[in-house]
């Protein structure tokens, strides 16, 4: 298609990924109150006539005269972001597929495929560490003050989890895709594997606020086996690779292995020369003109 008919393609799938998130977002106003209670179920408030002190418990409240709207807009928009996420990702796709190859379109099939339920495990896992972090951290307060929480920062802690998590998780699926496509081989995924361990339990460490090793070993145990599945993905592709191809492995600047061993020569044959020239073929021109027995 010529330029102007991409643009305008381009446009109204955009406007069909818009309306989604729009009408989903508006859904999402008029239940936002019970998207804020459950978004915010880890934060154990204090019951009616209970007052905050110490560690036992907290208040969630506005801070500014603007926060319950600017917090119900934000809840809303990233409600309507992520659950109209099939459509607009959708439409972003068909525009684009009509341009790949068809092993392209193939390895994009098989990574949605794998990378939707990643990141839903790794969401849903944050979601369940989330009371534990909370309580942890509220614990932290020494007696006499009391837990007052902006619940638009309760909303940002609890999405930023949900996002770290789920990223998390698709780490082995990067790594895989790296050896799908030449970048990354399975041996020296393995020979990474202590660094790779080490890493992942330091972020785990650190992204979970928890004291105990549970919130740290529900994020590093299961990406330290995904990891080691991605691995074991790796070395068995690099077989099949080498089987199929084996200078597959070998870089651009590096040669292949040639079989340099000598062979037996047979009897050499003579073969008489041609004569080109038309008086040197009949035989009819046997002086030599200036020096040359042919006509040059």
């Amino acid at each position: 298609m010529p330029l102007v008919e991409h643009l305008r393609e381009l446009r109204n799938r955009l406007a069909k990924g818009l309306l989604a998130v729009t009408a989903v977002t508006i859904v999402a106003l008029v239940y936002s109150e019970q998207l804020m209670q459950f978004l915010t179920k880890s934060v154990p408030k204090c019951p009616p006539g209970v007052t905050s002190d110490g560690g036992n418990c907290a208040i969630v409240s506005f801070n500014t005269l603007i926060a319950p709207f600017s917090t119900t807009i934000q809840l809303s928009l990233t409600t309507g972001l992520v659950v109209a996420s099939p459509v607009w990702l959708y439409q972003l796709w068909a525009f684009v597929a009509p341009g790949l190859h068809k092993n392209e379109k193939r390895y994009t099939y098989a990574f949605v495929a794998a990378a939707v339920p990643l990141f839903t495990a790794g969401a849903y896992l944050a979601y369940l560490i989330l009371p534990v972090s909370v309580k942890v951290l509220i614990s932290l307060t020494p007696n006499g003050s009391a837990n007052i929480l902006s619940l638009g920062d309760v909303l940002d802690f609890t999405l930023r989890m949900v996002l770290v998590f789920g990223l998390a998780f698709e780490l082995p699926l990067v790594l895989v895709m790296l050896n799908l496509t030449g970048v990354l081989s399975g041996r020296r995924m393995a020979r990474w594997w202590r660094g790779v361990i080490m890493g992942v339990f330091v972020f785990g460490a650190v992204i979970t606020p928890t004291t105990d090793p549970i919130g740290m070993l529900a994020l590093a145990g299961p990406i330290s086996i995904l990891y080691f599945m991605a691995v074991g993905f790796s070395l068995l592709n690099d077989k099949r690779r080498r089987r199929n191809n084996p200078d597959a492995e070998l870089d651009d600047d590096e040669a292949s292995d040639v079989d340099l061993t000598p062979e037996s020569v047979s009897d050499v044959e003579p073969v008489l020369a041609s004569r080109s020239v038309p008086e040197q073929a009949d035989g009819s021109r046997s002086e030599r003109l200036n020096g040359y027995d042919d006509v040059t």
